[in-house]
C-alpha cells in the first residue's frame, strides 16, 4: 500500500494537498469561512480516521457459498452508504427521506464536483446519430473471494477490463469484448430505457436542472430497492453509486454530465480525497462517500477535472483485504461513437 492509498494520512498532510490543487484553495472556496472549515474536517478526518469512516465491518464472507465476486457494473447495488459528513455547508436534496431538516456535505468537494460540472458543460456535443454505437474502454479489476481447501476464505483480484458498444437508440444488443471472450446481450434491445440502462437518447431527455435530476435518482433508489426501509445501503449511497455508474460507463451529453456532478454534490456525505490512484496508475484528486468501513471514490484528473475512473478502498481489515486496499478499481482508458459494433473509433 502507498502513501495515496492510506486513508490515515495526517490530517495537515491532506490540507497541504487541498491547498495546492488546482482551484480548490481556500480562497477559491465558495463559502464564508472556508479556512476554518477546512481545518476542521482535516482534524475530524485524524481523529476519526480514514475521511470519517465509520459504520459496520466489510462484507462477510457467507458460509453457503464457495466463491463470490465483487463488481462494479451499471447498477445502484455495489455496497456502501450514508455517512455523516464532518463538517460544512448546508445544502438543499428533494426526496432523500433520510436527511429531512439538513444536508450536510465538505465544501471541498463540493467546489470539485462545481469544478468538474463546468469543464463537462464547455465540452462540444458529440454527434450521434441512431444506428451508432457509444463505445467505452475501461480497464480495472474486482476482487473475488473463494473458499480454501482449510475453509477459510482468500481473496483475488479478477480482471474487469472490458470494451463495450451499447447503441445510441436502445436498438440490438450492446456488446462486450472482455478477457473472458465477446459476448452480446441480445435482450438490451428489448428492455426500456432507464437509470440503470441507459441510452444516449434516454440520458438526452433526463432533466438538466440538478434538484429534479436528483429527485428522479432517488425516485429511482427507493422503487427498485425498497426506499432504504429494505436496502442495506440507503438511497442517498444508492444515488451516489448511480451517478457515478452512469458517468463512468456511458459518454452522456454535456449538459447532463454537468447536471449529474452538480446532483452529486447535493448528496449527504460527500468528502473530498486528496490523492487517489485509477487502476492505470494515474494519481488524481477524489470525491468519495464511506459505509461499512469502505470508500467509494470517484477519481479526477486534477487540471482539467476530467474523470479518470472509480474504485472502492477498504478503510478496516476484513475477509477482503486490509486497510487500504482497493477492492474494485476501474479506470476509462478510451471512449468515441462507432458505426458499428466492434469497431475501435479512432482518437
Amino acid at each position: 500500500m502507498n502513501a495515496t492509498d492510506d486513508p490515515r494520512r495526517r490530517p495537515d498532510e491532506s490540507l497541504d494537498v487541498i491547498r495546492r490543487l488546482p482551484g480548490i484553495a481556500d480562497e477559491d472556496l465558495p463559502f464564508h469561512g472556508h479556512h476554518r472549515i477546512g481545518e476542521h474536517l482535516m482534524r475530524e478526518t485524524g481523529e476519526t480516521g480514514a475521511m470519517g469512516a465509520t459504520g459496520e465491518a466489510a462484507e462477510e464472507a457467507r458460509p453457503d457459498r464457495a466463491r463470490y465476486r465483487r463488481r462494479l457494473v451499471l447498477s445502484a447495488a455495489v455496497g456502501a452508504a450514508a455517512c455523516t459528513a464532518m463538517a460544512a455547508v448546508t445544502l438543499g436534496v428533494g426526496g432523500s427521506g433520510e436527511h429531512p431538516a439538513a444536508v450536510r456535505t465538505e465544501p471541498a468537494a463540493v467546489r470539485l464536483l462545481d469544478r468538474a460540472a463546468l469543464a463537462a458543460q464547455a465540452a462540444p456535443a458529440p454527434t450521434v446519430r441512431d444506428g451508432q454505437f457509444l463505445y467505452t474502454r475501461t480497464v480495472g479489476h474486482s476482487t473475488s473471494l473463494s473458499e480454501t481447501a482449510n475453509g477459510g476464505m482468500e481473496a483475488a483480484p479478477t480482471d474487469e477490463s472490458a470494451e463495450r458498444w451499447v447503441p445510441v437508440d436502445g436498438a440490438g444488443g450492446t456488446l462486450t469484448r472482455t478477457a473472458r471472450g465477446t459476448s452480446t446481450d441480445p435482450a438490451a434491445g428489448a428492455v426500456k430505457a432507464n437509470i440503470n440502462h441507459p441510452t444516449y437518447r434516454f440520458l438526452e431527455s433526463l432533466p438538466t436542472d440538478p434538484d429534479r435530476l436528483l429527485e428522479l435518482i432517488y425516485a429511482d433508489a427507493r422503487r427498485n430497492h425498497g426506499g432504504g426501509s429494505g436496502s442495506t445501503t440507503g438511497p442517498d449511497q444508492e444515488a451516489f453509486v448511480a451517478i457515478g455508474d452512469l458517468l463512468r460507463t456511458v459518454e452522456a451529453p454535456p449538459g447532463l454530465s454537468a447536471a449529474l456532478y452538480r446532483a452529486a454534490a447535493r448528496i449527504p456525505g460527500v468528502v473530498l480525497v486528496p490523492e487517489s490512484t485509477d487502476a492505470l496508475g494515474r494519481t488524481g484528486v477524489a470525491v468519495a462517500r464511506v459505509h461499512h468501513a469502505e470508500r467509494t471514490e470517484w477519481i479526477f484528473e486534477p487540471a482539467t477535472t476530467r474523470l479518470l475512473g472509480e474504485r472502492t478502498v477498504l478503510l478496516k481489515d476484513g475477509p477482503w483485504g486490509k486497510t487500504g486496499t482497493p477492492v474494485t478499481s476501474v479506470a476509462i482508458a478510451a471512449r468515441g461513437i462507432a458505426d458499428e459494433p466492434g469497431q475501435v473509433p479512432e482518437r
